[in-house]
């Protein structure tokens, strides 16, 4: 295990990093549509204190690309195979651009009929699930996506992987603040955590994952090598599973296992598809919808009140310091980063 790293982190500003993104990027390859739409998962990823989703992320499309998994100049395609539905085929392409894509019919569709789907297939999926539904809360929906990933989490019971971390997010509208968010994996840890702890050299929690042998390990890359764990033992797996018939059977899309299989062990990211509901309250509830609205918000008051916590408070305060104060990388990262080619 390698010694941590001790020389200074390095400072940018939201801008500097989000211009330092677009460039790699652009210099990895991909589109300048496909570029600011990751970077900006990016960079909100790491504005948000999320840093096993943030600017580290340029590391894991670069991989992505560099691999041949991404299709770096694919055009979204939308159809609209029902009235409450919207599909778009992402050709093979990340999946930012094909949710950027379909939003705005997605967002109208709801609105018409109370509530709307959306289907994202044929993409390469690296990020988080919480810029989407915050962005369809930020409208007034209520949202929920979820994606299965690559085949690297056990079911509870077993010590083979069979799911992918398949993320569950859900946003909720407030009136005059930010919206209720929360975005989790149903693994035990995200990926990328892991991943981060192996570059630090610091060791994992036992209760992580299991090397190839099937034994508990505190070595994250023997965890990498080998399977994550579910959160809450078989509630988790009960999760993970119903994500992948969600986003994947039920639209036509791979399964965890089956995107492994199509990576053909080139080590790129999760290929496949993502599942998106948008429900607008006023479809349900009409004029009363603001009264209903205020209910929503005595039961988070009642929360708030005792000291507990709501998901999306740590993200929001760390948006608002790195928005006054910029956001802080990693010496090792940065280089990493910066040895990346760069586009204009």
């Amino acid at each position: 295990m390698s010694a941590p790293d001790t020389r200074p982190d390095v400072r940018l500003s939201l801008d500097a990093l989000r211009d330092l993104a677009r460039a790699k990027l652009l210099g990895a390859g991909l589109s300048r549509a496909h570029a600011e739409a990751v970077a900006e998962t990016m960079v909100a990823g790491e504005r948000d204190g999320c840093a096993s989703h943030g600017i580290y992320r340029l590391l894991v499309a670069a991989n992505s690309i560099a691999r041949g998994v991404v299709v770096v100049d694919a055009e979204p395609r939308m159809s609209e195979p029902a009235t409450a539905l919207v599909r778009v085929d992402g050709g093979g392409g990340f999946a930012q651009l094909a949710f950027e894509s379909g939003k705005p019919r997605l967002i109208e569709k709801a609105r018409a009929g109370g509530i709307a789907a959306l289907a994202i297939t044929n993409v390469v999926h690296f990020a988080a699930l919480w810029p989407e539904v915050e962005a369809l809360a930020d409208e007034g929906l209520v949202a929920l996506a979820v994606t299965p990933s690559h085949a690297w989490v056990a079911p509870a019971g077993g010590t083979r992987p069979v799911f992918g971390t398949n993320p569950i997010a859900f946003g909720w509208p407030r009136p005059g603040g930010e919206p209720f968010v929360f975005d989790f994996a149903t693994s035990a840890v995200a990926r990328g955590e892991i991943e981060l702890h192996r570059r630090a050299g610091k060791p994992v929690p036992d209760d992580w994952g299991y090397d190839a042998a099937g034994n508990a390990t505190t070595d994250a890359q023997a965890v990498l090598a080998g399977a994550m764990r579910t959160f809450g033992g078989h509630k988790g797996s009960a999760l993970a599973a119903m994500v992948e018939l969600l986003a994947g059977p039920l639209i036509g899309e791979m399964t965890s296992r089956e995107s492994l299989v199509a990576d053909a062990g080139r080590g790129g990211s999760p290929i496949g598809g993502e599942l998106i509901l948008a429900i607008d309250p006023a479809g349900f509830l009409g004029a009363a919808v603001a009264e209903h609205l205020e209910r929503a918000e005595a039961m988070f008051a009642a929360i708030e009140r005792q000291g507990a916590r709501l998901p999306s408070q740590r993200r929001y305060a760390a948006r608002q310091r790195s928005l006054a104060d910029g956001v802080v990388l990693p010496a090792a990262l940065y280089d990493d980063i910066m040895a990346l080619p760069q586009g204009e």
